[in-house]
């Protein structure tokens, strides 16, 4: 099975998978959401196999339901569930990082070799290639706050290379409560990657 989690803002619902992060999709209701995420069971897919990890999902179940608020209507995923602050084995975490170094880099080569001009409209309103790429990289930054990584604007893709590196360092640790920073690494690695890859899509239905 898929253990999933629902995060239910005023308007619209997020269904969020407890152990692949980064398959999170929004909809407006709680099966609209589900049918979502698994309508993109075969993208993530990608990113699973780049990580070097089997993915057979299986059909979602609702495992945990958590209030949401107007940034999951706004298209982003905030609350963060109770699970998230169980305490988090050294395989697990290395296990989620790996996505998330795979998300990096599907996200990079994407970015490579698209056009800056993406098309236009609602998925993406009027944002061009180069400026999706830089939300995500200063977002990235943002969020490595969030467990106490800290950074300067990026001068370089060396810089951007050493902030990821000391992410993925950080996360990959195992963890027990209590929690001392913004984020638990569970939600962290989830957040993280649901950036990254909701953004890849981005660009692969725009370009």
């Amino acid at each position: 099975m898929t253990r999933v989690y629902l995060e239910t803002g005023p308007k619209k619902v997020f269904a969020c998978s407890l152990d692949w992060p980064g398959w999170c999709r929004v909809a407006k209701g709680e099966e609209a959401a589900l049918d979502l995420l698994m309508e993109y069971e075969p993208r993530y897919g990608v990113i699973a196999a780049r990580a070097g990890l089997e993915f057979s999902p299986g059909d979602p179940v609702v495992v945990a339901r958590v209030p949401g608020s107007e940034m999951t209507d706004f298209g982003a995923p905030y609350a963060v569930p109770d699970l998230d602050e169980e305490p988090l084995p050294a395989a697990e975490a290395e296990r989620g990082v790996a996505l998330l170094r795979a998300a990096w880099a599907l996200f990079d080569e994407t970015a490579a070799l698209s056009s800056e001009d993406l098309r236009k409209g609602p998925r993406g309103g009027g944002r061009d290639l180069s400026r999706v790429v830089d939300h995500v990289l200063n977002a990235e930054r943002a969020y490595a706050r969030k467990v106490d990584v800290r950074h300067k604007p990026y001068k370089s893709p060396g810089d951007r290379d050493a902030m990821r590196a000391e992410l993925a360092d950080v996360l990959s640790r195992p963890w027990e409560p209590p929690r001392t920073t913004g984020w638990p690494p569970r939600y962290a690695l989830r957040r993280l990657a649901w950036h990254v890859i909701d953004h890849l899509w981005e660009i692969e239905d725009r370009r």
